[in-house]
């Protein structure tokens, strides 16, 4: 796929989309800022709610790709999930069908299967240990449950209408790792950008998920499906390892929070109770 010129960055005043918003324009990316807050320093970004559909038909005309990063990222109620992340979700995509954009970039997360059993042992995990990107879905949270939703829509969305997209479940992207857990699941946003620029350009993608993280030494998941849009990970959290298990301990296996996926969304997820 030719490279796009002009993408919709959805949620672009949250904390990936601020990483990104700085790092895409360096590969040739005009991005077009959408989020329902104001985002400082950009003056023309489209302020609108996911549930408006006719800001939303207005932001995606023209664009040739978006990368959808708006919604709720910690867990909530389930009528605020569902009008947030499920209902604005498929307004997303439905604008983009009824203008003719030919691909989205979704932002899935490693919750759809946060209750996946993490691999055992001790890292370096084989090929045969890391979970692969076919796992079941085994969301942790209603969060994550809206995750599988944009996962199931992007597959539908490209078996009826031939919308493509790659739908990215990503673990954490900050400038660091802030825990042991995410030793093994952290995007630096370097490898973040070089992700989602080889999600937007890799060709014929169909409907391809993939799991989103940098090359971690102690790497939980298989990356193959990523690689195979051209994606070469640059990063490794290992330099911030001996400080944050100097700190926090190792991960221990009889602790319910560290045994699956998901982390401590599977036993006490941000914002619950509410």
């Amino acid at each position: 796929m030719p490279a796009p010129r002009i993408v919709l960055l959805t949620g672009a005043a949250g904390g990936l989309g601020t990483l990104m918003r700085g790092l895409l324009p360096a590969y040739g990316y005009e991005l077009r800022l959408l989020d329902i807050t104001p985002i400082e320093g950009a003056p023309d970004a489209i302020i609108a709610d996911l549930a408006d559909k006719k800001a939303l038909r207005e932001a995606v005309r023209g664009v040739d790709a978006i990368i959808h990063l708006a919604g709720i990222s910690l867990e909530a109620s389930f009528e605020k999930i569902l009008r947030a992340n499920i209902e604005g979700t498929y307004n997303l995509y439905e604008a983009a069908r009824e203008e003719g954009v030919e691909r989205i970039v979704f932002a899935s997360s490693n919750h759809a299967v946060g209750f996946t059993p993490r691999p055992a042992g001790e890292p370096p995990f084989g090929p045969d240990q890391l979970i692969p990107i076919n796992t079941p879905h085994r969301p942790d949270t209603f969060y994550g449950l809206s995750k599988c939703f944009g996962e199931d829509l992007a597959q539908l969305y490209w078996d009826l209408h031939g919308l493509e997209t790659v739908s990215v479940r990503i673990g954490s992207c900050f400038a660091e790792p802030r825990s042991v857990r995410m030793l093994s699941v952290w995007m630096s946003p370097g490898d973040g950008a070089r992700l989602l620029h080889a999600a937007l350009t890799a060709e014929d993608v169909g409907h391809t998920v993939v799991y989103g993280s940098s090359a971690n030494t102690r790497l939980w998941w298989d990356l193959s499906t990523a690689r195979s849009l051209g994606y070469e990970p640059e990063d490794d959290s290992e330099p911030y390892a001996a400080k944050l298990i100097a700190e926090q301990g190792e991960l221990d296996p009889d602790n319910p929070e560290h045994t699956h996926l998901g982390g401590h969304f599977t036993i006490n997820p941000p914002q619950w109770p509410y």
